[in-house]
């Protein structure tokens, strides 16, 4: 499938060039902005100190912002399994949406081939794992809720961009709001932690713990994002790790 990339160099990423066996993480994130030019205009200002390595516009369009093998600074304090600042190890792109301070709106069909076709040539030339397909959320729950619930990772999925539960959806929703005990909602914090997110500590506060619930589930329970787990989310965090 033709790929189309058009470059719009930032100056802001890393030096020295890093190792190609080096990149293992692709991170999707949204702008969070209306304008598309104000959100490109941060992405290549210097004095934004943000970037990523890829761009896709509105109509589908690809920029190239940073060249894949420098850091592109656009992670941030992050976390995922035993990695700490994903920047290091991973290839970020930014595709325009307005996000949830505005009006977070659904990603178009023409950003989403884009999305397909970059995803398709990343994973193939680095060899990245599709498991290794992440949100900006996942990898700080804490700070940012980019993609959204409105991101189609089920939709990747089917053609192996993204790693999704295997579970009947019409058994599986029958569980929805249905409570779990102390030591089920423990073991949800531990598969959570199995699959890669960060790690919860007995001190940390109900609002953190609902922080990296409402991540989780703007990943794999899009239809309800209201950071409290239940027996549903507790059967997806399972499949999950035998998936």
């Amino acid at each position: 499938m033709w790929l189309k990339i058009t470059s719009n160099y930032s100056p802001n990423f890393s030096t020295p060039k890093r190792q190609k066996k080096n990149i293992k993480y692709i991170i999707i994130h949204y702008t969070g902005m209306k304008n598309e030019l104000s959100a490109l205009n941060r992405l290549t200002d210097f004095k934004s100190k943000v970037s990523a390595h890829y761009f896709i516009k509105k109509n589908g369009k690809i920029l190239n912002l940073v060249p894949d093998l420098y850091e592109a600074w656009h992670a941030g304090k992050s976390n995922w399994k035993n990695i700490k600042s994903l920047n290091r190890y991973s290839i970020g792109i930014e595709i325009q949406n307005s996000g949830h301070e505005n009006f977070y709106e659904k990603f178009s069909d023409k950003q989403m081939n884009s999305v397909k076709k970059l995803l398709r040539f990343l994973t193939k030339r680095y060899r990245v794992n599709c498991k290794n397909i992440l949100g900006h959320s996942d990898i700080a729950p804490n700070r940012k809720k980019d993609p959204g619930e409105k991101f189609p990772w089920k939709e990747l999925a089917k053609v192996k961009l993204a790693h999704w539960r295997q579970l009947n959806e019409k058994e599986l929703i029958k569980y929805r709001l249905k409570k779990i005990n102390f030591l089920e909602e423990k073991k949800f914090f531990i598969n959570l932690h199995k699959i890669g997110y960060i790690k919860v500590q007995s001190k940390s506060s109900i609002y953190k713990k609902r922080l990296l619930i409402k991540a989780f589930q703007r990943r794999f329970r899009q239809g309800l994002v209201n950071g409290i787990s239940d027996q549903e989310c507790l059967i997806l965090s399972k499949n999950l790790i035998k998936s």
